[in-house]
């Protein structure tokens, strides 16, 4: 029999498996947002392998049916992105929540993945943190290469700069050992140079 933290990561999963976004992952399709989930557990488990059952449940919640909000359904500049990013926050909680009840989950432990899934009290709890070192990991790992290739470079340095102050201590420690290719690893040290 599954334990409620098994069955919510199997809705979870399930949830984002209906991603019709793709992306490829050892040479297969996979649906975007479940690889993306998978890789935030990953970063989680190496960052902070005693993570709270909360953030570890928010983390591969963090992108939970995404494609269901597109970032083109708002203003394309800063107004409309933290708009998007504000609305997301409070989709991916609501979804998230809807499968922690369903999974058996008390009213406690669902607002805390909810407030996680907000990013409330961001340089205050620990456990908000962690979440936003573990998120900007994966991007730096897994999708600033191809970003970086649809941007100039003076856009890029700002997002690296505003990522970097997003960032624990231990957040920037973690991206510093990253293998980045030439090109990406080069726009990061300009940035923090």
């Amino acid at each position: 029999m599954l334990t409620r933290f098994e069955q919510a990561i199997g809705l979870i999963d399930e949830a984002n498996a209906a991603d019709p976004n793709q992306e490829l992952h050892d040479g297969e399709p996979c649906p975007k947002e479940l690889l993306y989930s998978q890789r935030m557990t990953g970063w989680l488990e190496r960052l902070e392998p005693g993570a709270s059952e909360p953030l570890r449940l928010a983390a591969r919640a963090q992108h939970i049916r995404r494609w269901e909000i597109p970032r083109e359904t708002y203003p394309m500049d800063r107004q409309g992105y933290r708009a998007w990013r504000t609305d997301l926050g409070k989709f991916h909680a609501q979804a998230s929540a809807a499968i922690l009840g369903k999974a058996g989950y008390d009213k406690q432990t669902i607002e805390r993945v909810g407030s996680l899934l907000r990013k409330e009290n961001l340089k205050t709890d620990p456990d908000c943190q962690t979440l936003e070192d573990v998120i900007c990991l994966v991007f730096l790992e897994n999708h600033f290469e191809e970003f970086a290739r649809q941007h100039d470079e003076e856009k890029l340095l700002n997002i690296v700069r505003r990522t970097w102050k997003k960032m624990s201590e231990r957040g920037h420690e973690a991206a510093l050992e990253l293998r980045l290719p030439a090109g990406a690893r080069r726009i990061v040290e300009k940035a923090l140079a």
